[in-house]
């Protein structure tokens, strides 16, 4: 089928190396030093101000939901999510990152790109529907079985989605893609409360993920303005596919470690622990998934594109871990102090029990976050062979954890599940400056900066909050909130390098707000 919309300012040809093909990038030409800066100002506004308004519908969601399931409907769905999760690394196959880090992608290559993921998709889907009553088995829940087959629709979706959303990414159209997920946010949440108050129980979750992922397939296909063309043998995709093989088990590794706890309490402990477990992990990852996803759309392509000039790449690598440590590693801090005030506040009552939980994990998000920009240079420079022999070493301490805190309980695993990217962390750039140049000397020294200021910060929210214990929630948050401006006020005043950090930070809002 003929491709719709292509611009003719897009179609230069160049010859991809070690291919025979002439290829036909569909990318826009940048100028390296003046476009490059500008595109991606304005991209991070936009996508970052999207997944802004994404971030306040998902807690609405939440504190909704979480006024009108009970946590046994939560842990039937965490349990059907676990395995699709596995499926949707699957489904993936490295190809959407892979299309994004390759310096062109030809006509030919994007179509083959999409229907080996729409197969791929195809397939697991009818792998979920035929294997969902081993599926109920695994977790002595017969009522996952129905789930399974509705929720297996997803696989193919998903699948026909993914060389849409890469090739958006690829091409830096970051608007396009905020209002897609922007839109199916907003339709998951009338899709799931409408359900809910209906008496869906846990049926609206899966009818609202449906909904969502149908409406960010419609709207991709929308915005990207083509359709895929028959496959093609004479296209070269062992890149491709090199890159996807190495990134597909990689982050299979990953989910398998970072879905561990979900796993272990699911089996060992049941619906209900699983489902308050999950409460205070869907609160917190929630929204730092909608800071983490929007950091890489912008982040990737760019060094992508950098991958010849790396003095600018590693001057961008230490403006993202400072950028990143100041904003979010900091409100991590802050959420772990305040947990209390916050659970009551969004989950309500009946869910204060998982307030611990929530401190734990945030104290793991903190260092998942210090670790970040190190996936970004792996992605970038194609080095998944070396994150995939690294994700193995660090997950196999992670699982360990977790299993060993399984002992005291649910509470246990989530200390095990923070006390494993804490003992992970100081070893990943190490590991990563031995397979790329990259400015260790900087990245330790402003990472050590960061979680100096974040421990002060999250004592500093912690005893503000306990002293209030008997206060309005939200005069907890007040108070801890301005106790950790004042610290942040203080370490600033007394050491200049925090200011000159919080000065670059300055510069590059002042940057966003122009654009």
């Amino acid at each position: 089928m003929e491709h719709l919309g292509e611009r003719a300012a897009l179609e230069h040809a160049v010859v991809e190396p070690g291919g025979t093909e002439p290829v036909v990038d569909v990318d826009p030409p940048l100028d390296r030093n003046h476009n490059l800066g500008t595109t991606t100002a304005r991209g991070a506004f936009v996508t970052f101000g999207g997944q802004g308004a994404q971030i306040l519908l998902q807690m609405t969601l939440v504190v909704v939901l979480a006024r009108l399931l009970s946590p046994k409907d939560y842990g039937l769905y965490a349990m059907i999510l676990v395995i699709c999760g596995v499926g949707e690394v699957f489904r993936d196959f490295g190809l959407s990152s892979a299309a994004v880090q390759a310096k062109t992608v030809s006509k030919a290559q994007r179509d083959n790109l999409f229907w080996i993921n729409t197969a791929i998709g195809a397939l697991l889907s009818v792998l979920l529907f035929a294997g969902a009553p081993l599926v109920a088995r695994l977790f002595d829940e017969p009522r996952l079985v129905p789930v399974a087959h509705l929720l297996c629709v997803t696989f193919l979706i998903n699948g026909m989605a993914t060389q849409y959303r890469a090739d958006l990414n690829r091409q830096m159209r970051f608007g396009p893609l905020a209002l897609t997920d922007l839109t199916a946010q907003v339709v998951n949440l009338a899709v799931g409360i409408s359900l809910a108050a209906a008496g869906a129980t846990y049926w609206a979750l899966v009818t609202s993920q449906i909904a969502q992922v149908s409406t960010v397939l419609i709207m991709l296909f929308i915005f990207a303005r083509w359709l895929p063309g028959r496959p093609q043998r004479g296209a070269n995709m062992g890149g491709f596919l090199h890159f996807g093989s190495n990134f597909v088990a990689t982050q299979l590794v990953n989910y398998a470690a970072n879905n561990a706890d979900t796993l272990t309490i699911g089996i060992r402990f049941g619906a209900v622990p699983l489902g308050l477990y999950n409460r205070a992990y869907q609160l917190l990852m929630n929204p730092l998934n909608q800071i983490r996803k929007p950091a890489t759309t912008v982040a990737l392509p760019v060094l992508s594109r950098l991958q010849d000039s790396p003095a600018q790449a590693n001057a961008y690598i230490v403006r993202g871990q400072i950028l990143i440590g100041y904003t979010v590693v900091a409100g991590l801090a802050f959420g772990a102090g305040a947990a209390v005030p916050l659970v009551h506040l969004f989950l309500g009552d009946k869910w204060d029990s998982v307030a611990f939980i929530f401190g734990m994990l945030g104290i793991a998000a903190i260092f998942q976050m210090m670790s970040f920009v190190g996936y970004w240079i792996y992605l970038s420079k194609g080095l998944t062979n070396h994150l995939l022999r690294w994700t193995v070493m660090s997950s196999v301490l992670r699982v360990v954890c977790i299993l060993i805190g399984s002992m005291w309980g649910i509470q246990g695993v989530a200390v095990g599940f923070a006390i494993a990217p804490a003992l992970a962390w100081p070893l990943s750039l190490y590991w990563l400056a031995r397979r790329a140049p990259i400015p260790l000397r900087a990245l330790y020294t402003g990472a050590g900066r960061i979680l100096a200021i974040a421990a002060a910060l999250g004592a500093s929210s912690l005893a503000v909050c306990r002293g209030l214990s008997g206060a309005d929630d939200l005069v907890q948050l007040g108070a801890a909130a301005a106790a950790c401006a004042a610290v942040l006020a203080l370490v600033a005043g007394v050491f200049p390098v925090v200011r000159s950090d919080l000065a670059s930070i300055s510069v590059v809002a002042r940057k966003l707000k122009r654009r």
